[in-house]
Order: structure tokens, then sequence, then C-alpha cells
């Protein structure tokens, strides 16, 4: 089924999250093809095809996986995608660059990842993660590595206004949390790649048991959102140094912000009355100047 591409802004995104699905040779042409500032509507088939090194067949093979109707559609779209004006927000760091300069693109790599993720942000799904962690008895976090550190952040958010959670970061301890979970719960699964078996196995097992599932993931199509009830994609470009994490992270916390803000507002009252207990708790650790 071809997918709607109406929205040039979330083409880029849209093929990122769809790159899992192609083989490695197919995602090096995608990767190739989407690093080419000079892509447009005159771009010929048959030059894509020598310049990657590929047959011009396995380029319309390629356009097709990708949810375009065929190579001409393809193409239309990576030129409206870069016709747009955060298109050469993204640029490589370069052994040449300035301490201006790569502090420059680090950040303006960041305000790609926002103003991309904020584009193919399901309403829906966002209105329902939050309506899920708004109402559950038991909230339970899970990650490995970097997603770990996402997790503390949103359960430390949560904990200033009254909304209890529990962040588990080892492989062990997250099977032994979704083993207690039942019905009213929910389990939330941070995964960049949304391949990440230590946190795959848990949130399966938390949805035997009953409870629902929130995944946050860079790759709609990843094991981690097939498994979910509920899926919230950030996106990022990569970069050889790096890589996809570091601005994804950044969307990751501002996606988790906006739940935050959503939860609240469902009992504003409440929300106010534990922001004010938990900020005049910590009060006395502040020095005074």
């Amino acid at each position: 089924m071809n997918m709607s591409f109406s929205d040039p802004r979330t083409i880029g995104p849209r093929i990122r999250m769809m790159m899992p699905q192609l083989t490695p040779l197919e995602g090096r042409v995608v990767e190739m093809i989407l690093g080419r500032r000079d892509f447009d509507e005159t771009t010929a088939l048959k030059s894509v095809a020598e310049d990657a090194g590929v047959s011009e067949a396995m380029l319309v093979k390629i356009a097709k996986k990708l949810g375009f109707s065929g190579f001409k559609d393809f193409r239309a779209g990576i030129a409206d995608y870069n016709r747009l004006p955060t298109a050469d927000l993204h640029q490589e760091l370069s052994p040449d660059d300035s301490g201006a300069q790569i502090a420059q693109k680090v950040f303006r790599t960041s305000i790609h990842a926002l103003e991309e993720t904020l584009s193919i942000l399901d309403p829906e799904a966002f209105e329902r993660a939050a309506d899920l962690i708004f109402a559950a008895r038991q909230r339970d976090l899970y990650g490995i590595g970097g997603s770990a550190q996402i997790a503390r952040d949103v359960a430390h958010k949560f904990l200033r206004i009254g909304v209890r959670t529990s962040v588990f970061d080892d492989a062990h301890m997250m099977l032994m949390s979704a083993a207690l979970l039942t019905e009213g719960d929910v389990a939330i699964a941070f995964s960049h790649s949304g391949q990440t078996t230590a946190v795959l196995e848990p949130l399966e097992l938390a949805r035997k048991r009953g409870a629902r599932t929130i995944a946050l993931t860079n790759y709609a199509t990843s094991p981690i959102a097939e498994i979910a009830d509920v899926v919230l994609c950030s996106t990022a470009q990569g970069s050889p140094l790096l890589g996809e994490n570091a601005a994804a992270r950044v969307a990751q916390l501002i996606i988790l912000d906006a739940v935050f803000a959503a939860v609240a507002q469902r009992d504003l009252k409440a929300a106010e009355r534990n922001l004010a207990a938990t900020m005049g708790a910590v009060k006395t650790k502040r020095r005074n100047t």
C-alpha cells in the first residue's frame, strides 16, 4: 500500500523510519540519494543508478518499498524535501571546523530533528499515551544505555507533579517488573533502534500480562513498534561522529516533555498542588546568594 507523502516535511523522516525494511545495499543507496543536495526533478534514473552502482530496476524497487508509486514519484518527493528551508540545517562535521562552527552544526542538527519530529508526530498516539500514563495504576519505564537516561529524565518530570513511575535499566529487573504488571498498568519502553532485545522482551511480557504498552523509538517499522499499543516516533539524520542518537535524544526528550504537559493538563489542580509540594521539599537544598 502506497504511503501518502503530501507534506514535504515528512518525506525525509518517513523514508528514514522505513530504513530497517531495506537491505544493507538498498539502505546505502537511499543514504546516497538523501545526501545529494542537487537531487531534483531533472535527475535521471540512469545517472542515479550509475552513481549508486545498481540497476535501474533496483532503484524502482527501492522507491516502491518506501511507499512511492515509482522512481518519478520518489524523485519528486525528494526534490520537494530538498527545497524546504530546514533542509540545509543538517550539516556534517568537518575536521577543519572551528569551535563555533561545531556548536552551530550540532545545534542546527538538533533543531532539524525537532522540526521533523513534530511534522510526523501522530496526534492520536500522543493523546492516547497521555491518557494511558495518567490513568495507570503502575507505570514502569524500560531502557538500556542512553535510552535509560531518557527514562530517568521522564520519571523525574512526572514525580514533580505526583505521577509516580519506576525506571528499570537491567535486563533481569525489567523482566521481573513486567512479570508483575497487570491490567491497569502501563509499560513504557525507550529504544532508539527499536531492536534492543533487553527492552523488547519485557515489553512483550508486559503486554501478555495485560498491561498497556508504549514505545518511543526512531523507527516506526521496528520490532518494538510492532508489539506496542502506542508508538511515539522521533527522527534524526545520522552523522559519522554523532550518529543518530545525539539529535534523536533531544527530540525524544521534547516528545516526553509534551506528554508530561498533556498528563498534567488532565488534572491541572493536582499537578500544580504536587508541583508546589515537591518544589518546596527541595527548596532548602538551594544555597542563597
